[in-house]
């Protein structure tokens, strides 16, 4: 059950951080799903480098969503180099 709820939290991670940062992204659900888990990841290993989160601990649905965005603000950047 535990995989299926991460998989869940992070579409819909993924959902909210690509309607806050509208644009032409490639990708459908998968992609999507796959980004809210990985922004999951960098929101909560971004707030233990700032000391907001200790180890173990995870990064709240904010953090999430913010690590998600800078996930898709970075694949722009580098999806735009010829």
């Amino acid at each position: 059950m535990g995989i299926i709820w991460t998989l869940l939290i992070g579409f819909v991670v993924g959902v909210v951080a690509k309607f806050l940062m509208p644009g032409p992204d490639r990708g459908g659900i998968i992609v999507t799903t796959i980004i809210g888990i990985v922004g999951s990841f960098i929101g909560t290993y971004l707030g233990q480098a700032l000391g907001l989160y200790q180890v173990g601990e995870a990064a709240g649905f904010i953090a999430s969503v913010l690590g998600a965005m800078l996930l898709i603000f970075i694949a722009r950047v580098v999806g735009r180099r010829p």
